[in-house]
């Protein structure tokens, strides 16, 4: 017995040896949370809510990962139909939130605000859009517990008045940044509660006060002359609004960095001297104007920082004009030449000479111009990452210059490209196309009548990359033939096409990924396919069937129960469905 007893308490000992072995080796393995915090931050690339999807996998491997990717979570958008009562669970799981967007919120929002306040918030963004009233005591519960709020965004309230202008200086004395303009033009006269709140607010750097019928020269002079540290003036839909009143004012502030007023007819010199005398403006937006050459040349005397230049719809210039400016303007990063219809391919090859720093470039309705500016382009521009091209003749020429492509250079920063309403793209320019560009993320290829289903899949299986398709009014797609697997395709616009519930079943198979689906006006599209989508795509967020007339409106309570919701997903789904 006592031999018993030793050899009992041996391996007792011995037991309990190695669990502590054991222990130890876990916590030498052991990470503090700020390193995973690092190590997580390198996964979604920075701080980009965007890229969040990439954590559902950690989040869901331990308590401790959901906790960690939790605190990563600093952007939240609350709106219908999300679950009211589920509201104070997401912001005690994300207690770092420092931006918060609330829009069409049918609920009582004042209340929401109130709720809000309560938690420890460091709010420095706060974005309110789409409602029916302006949330006067929400505003001031809220503002008494965070303080922080630098950013204010108040879009498309139907009503408004001075008292309300007059609440948000009260409430965000330290407002650097404020957007409140109006989606239709506003006529109610608020300019005594606008010039107080620009008085209470020294620290304004942004202002956005687009759709104000009321705002004039003077208001804008105002502006200009109480907020010393402005730099950045948005006001479109502002017609009482003269580009004589614009020089004037922006002669009083020279510490503009960007400029966004969209006023028709004529362009004087005084208005260009009054431009040319902001030497830190890095961003011009011209649009609609009358620009001769001569005004062209004039300006490129000068040496100039801009980084952004907008000339949508602007008339009265020529190729020789464009190129004059852009030859001192060689830092130009975004460019926007909508509508520049006198352009040509050779005209883009001796544009893109000063344009090795192009990252954006908008050349839709440019109608004359083809594949060989696209090409042109993508070879000479190193940093390019976005393309408009949309109503041009793009298309036209790539299969029979094919043997000129042989040489092409794969561009890998071009992730972004927009060919809507392309008539002559076809399925074979399109998947040789493809095949030049495999780093593609976003292609737009709306109201593109001659490409298929099966070009559609040719493209999906070169560019492998892509998370955002839009098909929309592509009458020939139909997507039956999809046999491979796309897990990162995230949004897929399919509206006003014939596609059916077929189709709708092959893509839930192969598209496990999508958190975004649109089938507007998808007349043969039933609750059965509805149905397969919910099923087999897990992280779908949101799914529009406005005007699918086939679908019964009792499918909302089954795609609530159907589909669940992931651990870093939380955006509510939103249903527009045929009564």
């Amino acid at each position: 017995m006592k031999r018993k007893r030793t050899t009992r308490n041996s391996l007792k000992s011995c037991s309990s040896s190695e669990s502590l072995s054991q222990t130890e080796s876990i916590e030498a393995f052991h990470l503090p949370d700020d390193c995973w915090i690092s190590i997580f931050r390198e996964i979604i690339d920075g701080d980009d809510d965007n890229n969040l999807c990439y954590l559902q996998p950690l989040s869901l491997a331990s308590k401790h990962f959901l906790s960690i990717t939790n605190r990563l979570r600093f952007s939240l958008t609350i709106s219908n139909p999300t679950l009211q009562y589920s509201i104070p669970t997401l912001f005690h799981r994300f207690l770092n939130l420092t931006s918060l967007h609330i829009t069409i919120f049918q609920g009582k929002l004042n209340s929401l605000l109130c709720q809000i306040s309560k938690f420890p918030f460091k709010l420095k963004s706060l974005k309110l859009s789409n409602q029916t009233q302006f949330p006067a005591k929400g505003l001031r519960a809220l503002s008494k517990t965070i303080t922080t709020v630098t950013s204010f965004t108040y879009l498309y309230i139907d009503n408004i008045d001075n008292n309300d202008f007059v609440l948000v200086s009260h409430c965000f004395p330290l407002l650097e940044e404020l957007d409140m303009q109006h989606n239709r033009m506003c006529f109610q006269g608020v300019e005594v509660g606008l010039k107080a709140m620009l008085t209470a607010l020294p620290k304004l750097r942004k202002i956005n006060l687009s759709g104000y019928y009321f705002i004039n020269d003077l208001l804008l002079l105002y502006l200009c002359n109480n907020c010393e540290f402005l730099e950045d003036i948005i006001m479109l839909k502002c017609p009482l609004l003269t580009r004589h009143g614009i020089a004037s004012a922006i002669r009083q502030r020279p510490t503009l960095r960007s400029l966004c007023s969209y006023q028709c007819g004529n362009i004087s010199s005084h208005f260009i001297d009054s431009l040319l005398s902001l030497k830190g403006l890095t961003c011009l937006d011209l649009s609609y104007a009358n620009i001769s050459d001569e005004l062209f040349t004039s300006i490129a005397t000068e040496d100039l920082p801009w980084r952004r230049l907008v000339l949508q719809y602007c008339n009265g210039y020529s190729f020789a004009g464009i190129f004059s400016l852009l030859s001192k303007c060689r830092c130009i990063q975004h460019l926007d030449l909508k509508k520049a219809d006198f352009l040509i391919d050779h005209h883009v090859v001796n544009l893109s000479l000063f344009l090795a720093d192009l990252v954006s470039i908008n050349l839709s309705e440019c109608c004359k111009l083809t594949d060989s500016a696209l090409f042109t382009l993508v070879n000479k521009c190193p940093l390019l990452s976005d393309i408009k091209m949309e109503h041009t003749s793009i298309g036209e020429n790539i299969v029979e210059n094919s043997n000129s492509l042989l040489n092409f250079v794969l561009n890998p920063p071009l992730k972004s490209l927009y060919l809507a309403h392309s008539s002559l793209l076809t399925d074979e320019s399109l998947i040789m196309m493809a095949s030049l560009f495999p780093n593609l993320q976003l292609l737009d290829l709306s109201n593109c009548d001659n490409i298929s289903g099966e070009g559609i899949c040719q493209v999906l299986t070169r560019c492998c990359k892509i998370r955002h398709l839009n098909l929309d009014y592509c009458s020939g797609v139909k997507l039956r033939g999809m046999n491979l697997e796309f897990p990162k395709l995230e949004v897929l616009n399919l509206s006003h096409t014939s596609i059916d519930d077929e189709t709708l079943y092959v893509i839930s198979k192969n598209c496990c990924g999508l958190w975004q689906l649109l089938l507007e006006s998808c007349g043969n599209v039933t609750n059965k396919g509805v149905k397969h989508v919910v099923e087999n795509c897990s992280k779908l967020r949101e799914i529009n069937l406005k005007s699918c007339d086939k679908v019964c409106a009792d499918i909302v309570d089954s795609m609530y129960t159907g589909c669940s919701y992931a651990t870093f997903g939380l955006k509510a789904i939103s249903l527009e469905v045929a009564a």
